[in-house]
């Protein structure tokens, strides 16, 4: 039996914190290939998921702690749907349809997702991302960041 209690949740927390990309996995699954992937992500504030799309699979997340936005957008970049995940929103989880594209974001330090999808993981690549989005760790990331927040109205101190 895997249980996720709140000691491993704290630690893949601090790992995010201390992390250069702002965020860390814990994977439950033993390896890359499995058919079905199931891991923990936390996220810091600022951390950016370059808006990505799996053409064949859904991606589900459920709120674990803190606040998460979670948004898809349509092929042209404009966005189609969010969800703020947290207790004061009674949004809890999300699955993002296949062929979407779509990002997550921490808007609270110490946030967490248990998330699950089919496997075998593939890693983003030009093909996947969006081509109007910034690459991650690229100067134009937060500024990306910042665009999405102003147009949802949502407000993220520095």
């Amino acid at each position: 039996m895997i249980k996720i209690n709140t000691e491993l949740i704290d630690k893949v927390i601090e790992q995010a914190r201390t992390s250069p990309r702002l965020r860390m996995n814990y994977n439950f699954h033993p390896e890359l290939s499995d058919p079905v992937q199931r891991l923990l992500n936390a996220l810091e504030p600022w951390t950016y998921i370059r808006p990505h799309k799996h053409t064949t699979k859904e991606e589900s997340f459920v709120l674990l702690r803190g606040t998460i936005l979670a948004v898809s957008f349509n092929d042209d970049g404009t966005i189609r749907d969010h969800a703020v995940l947290s207790q004061a929103t009674r949004i809890l989880g999300i699955e993002f349809e296949e062929n979407c594209f779509h990002m997550l974001t921490s808007l609270e330090t110490g946030s967490a997702v248990f998330e699950i999808k089919e496997g075998p993981f593939v890693p983003h690549t030009e093909g996947s991302s969006a081509s109007w989005s910034p690459k991650e760790g690229s100067p134009e990331a937060k500024g990306f960041l910042v665009k999405v927040f102003d147009e949802l109205g949502i407000k993220l101190s520095e």
